[in-house]
């Protein structure tokens, strides 16, 4: 299991992630943006988000970093846009972990499958620390 840190930028994360990758002589970060996932039926993607980054990662000096843009009409505060994530090859580590952090706290999306994972799910503790918790096995982006 990791925690990894996840940032969140006000579209310009791809700029970020870029800089980021020189300052710290990582590989090119391979980038998937919104417009890159299956299309939902029920939900038109808004075309001011396509070109978004949904998802990339760096390895800086061992630890995994992830970034993302907040998709569009999405708060976005600097300094609160930070996350931690849960990454875990047992699901039921992940239902555990996930069922322990949403006591008193809130759930953001309920534990389901996506097109990544087969268990995704965030919480926000009653610390009001975001947590994303991941099932990985092996597959994932």
């Amino acid at each position: 299991m990791s925690v990894d840190v996840y940032l969140n930028f006000n579209g310009n994360c791809r700029e970020a992630v870029e800089f980021y990758a020189e300052v710290f002589k990582t590989e090119k970060p391979q980038i998937m943006t919104f417009g890159e996932a299956p299309p939902n039926p029920n939900y038109e993607l808004p075309e001011e988000a396509k070109d978004l980054v949904m998802h990339t990662r760096l390895n800086i000096d061992g630890s995994n970093v992830m970034f993302s843009d907040t998709f569009p009409g999405m708060p976005f505060v600097e300094g609160n846009n930070v996350t931690l994530a849960i990454v875990n090859k047992d699901i039921e580590q992940i239902k555990s972990i996930y069922e322990g952090l949403k006591e008193d706290g809130n759930v953001v999306m309920e534990l389901q499958e996506t097109f990544w994972s087969k268990l995704y799910g965030q919480v926000t503790d009653k610390f009001g620390i975001h947590w994303q918790l991941n099932y990985d096995n092996g597959e994932s982006f």
